[in-house]
This record gives structure tokens, sequence and C-alpha cells, in this order.
């Protein structure tokens, strides 16, 4: 009797599975080398070849590496394990996440995404974006249902693309209520220059922050993200910055944020002040001097009005 031959097991290159998975090859390959995981076999020309079960770990500590967990403590473990620390995180009271997803509003946001209705959706939040006003906007809409996308996300609800579509819509509608709020005096303060660290890909937080700060009559430079630290410095210089402000999505290293915020605090001229705002955890656990740390967005607007009671000699010139 002659076995039938078995069926050939699929397997990603390397490239396919960063494309895939966000996790580049390096980091592919060092944890490789470091936790024995992932272990991928060999295709034919020797090149690594991971299965689809390898593949799907991976999407599940991607998921958990961007709620803010370390690789060292995640890695190793198996994928039910994996699976179950990704609900409790979701799960967590502080986030608040039981009480978004109760929301029919956001529910229905969310179907929309899933459904691939970008029109509808667009249309949606342009009428609360109407209705409600820049700062009720931001505050009351999207933050909340970003909550809700990454939670769903990590829960494995969303697909990357998915994530990636209403990303791009909603930065979308920020720019055109930037663009509709009149600008202030050439002479208003205070100058604001916002961006992001190398490495940090997120615009929406910046995007966010930068709606807030034009409405209350700042005048904002942006320089989208992934800004060397040098540079921010040198633009701060030319465009006579009184604040930098910084958004971290949590999915830089702690070590990164906190050594790069220093870096800059260095390297800025004397009396502008960093402010660094966003999900990264290391910015309330680990202070810097000279960075002020904000939460919220209702922090932003008491930070702002603290700025502008300082007696004027105390302002940069």
């Amino acid at each position: 009797m002659i076995d039938s031959p078995r069926p050939a097991v699929i397997t990603l290159s390397i490239a396919a599975v960063e494309r895939d998975t966000g996790l580049s090859k390096d980091t592919l390959r060092v944890w490789e080398r470091r936790y024995g995981f992932p272990s991928p076999g060999r295709d034919g020309v020797g090149e690594r070849a991971y299965t689809l079960a390898q593949v799907e770990k991976l999407r599940i500590v991607k998921r958990l590496l961007d709620a803010g967990h370390r690789p060292g403590r995640i890695v190793p473990l198996e994928t039910l394990a994996l699976q179950e620390l990704a609900d409790k995180t979701v799960g967590q009271p502080q986030r608040g996440t039981e009480v978004l997803l109760g929301s029919a509003d956001l529910l229905a946001h969310l179907a929309l995404i899933r459904s691939h209705d970008m029109v509808a959706l667009r249309s949606e939040l342009t009428r609360l974006l109407a209705r409600n006003g820049v700062a009720r906007f931001v505050i009351e809409v999207v933050a909340p249902l970003n909550a809700a996308v990454g939670d769903a996300w990590i829960r494995g609800q969303l697909e990357i693309f998915e994530e990636h579509a209403y990303t791009e819509l909603v930065q979308s509608v920020l720019r055109q209520a930037i663009a509709a709020v009149p600008l202030g005096a050439e002479a208003a303060r205070p100058r604001v220059l916002l961006t992001t660290f190398p490495n940090e890909p997120h615009q929406l937080g910046l995007l966010m922050a930068e709606a807030m700060l034009t409405l209350e009559g700042c005048r904002c430079v942006s320089l989208g993200v992934q800004t060397p630290v040098w540079d921010i410095a040198r633009a701060a210089r030319a465009y006579r910055s009184d604040i930098v402000a910084l958004s971290f999505s949590g999915c830089m290293n702690p070590n990164q944020v906190v050594d790069g915020l220093g870096e800059l605090t260095a390297k800025l001229p004397a009396g502008v002040s960093v402010w660094a705002g966003g999900a990264a955890p290391v910015l309330h656990r680990r202070a810097v001097a000279g960075v002020q740390p904000l939460s919220n967005f209702e922090e932003l607007a008491l930070e702002l009005q603290r700025w502008r009671a300082q007696p004027i000699q105390a302002v940069r010139a």
C-alpha cells in the first residue's frame, strides 16, 4: 500500500511575517536567539520559514507590546496564555473598556469599521464634529473611540488594515478641523512645536493635541512624526518655540523615551518647556527634569493656563 503524500505545511518568509505582524526582521531574529521563539524552519533555499501558528502567536504578542507589556515577559508564553493575558489587559478597570464598549454610539462606529463603510463613518464623525465643536469632538468622541478601537484590536476583533483605515480617516477629519479654526494673532503665545521621537510613528495623538492647542489660540507648528532629537532642538530655535509638545503611544522602549527626553531638554534653549503626553506609562513613572507629563487633554488645558499665568519675564523671548 502506497502512503498518500502529506499536505505541504504553509509557511511565510521573514519578510512576509514582518509585513503581517509589524515586527521587524531584526526583532524576530533577536527573539529567536534570546527567547527561542519564534523557531522557524528553513525553506528550500535555507531561508527562515514561519508556520501560520507562529505568525498568529506573533500577532498576539504585538498587540500586547502595544498595550505596554515587555517582550521578556510575554514572548516565552504559550499562545493560550497570551490570549488570556490579552483578555485580562483589555479588562483592566482603568481602561474603562466595558463602559466604552457598552456605548451604543461606539458600537455603531466599530460596526462601520468592521463593515468597511468608511464613507458612512466619515459622514458620522463629520456630523459629530459640527455638532459638538472641536474640543468636545477630540475629548468626547475621538479619545473614547480610539480606546475602543485599540481594545477591539487587542482582542483580535479588528484587522490591522481596518485599524489603519480608521486612523487615516480620523487624522483627515482632524486636519480639516484644525484648518477651520481661525488663526490667532501672529504674536499669539505660546508658540508650540509638535512632533514625535524616532521609532514613534503614531500621529493621531499629535493631531488631537494640535487641534486642542490651536483652538486655545496657540501658534502651532507640526513636524509630523519621527523627528531626530537634534532636529527638534534646531526647529525649536528656528520657530522661536515656547513649548515642545511630544506624543507617545506606548510602542517605544521606556529607556528610549526617558533618554530621549533628557537629551532634548539639554539641547533646547533656556526657557523652552517640554510637554509629553500619550499612553506611555513611563511618562508618569520616571520623572525627567524639565518635562511636564500630561495624562489627558483636560490636563493640557490646565497646563496651558498655568503657562500663560507666568510673569512675562519668565517666558522666553
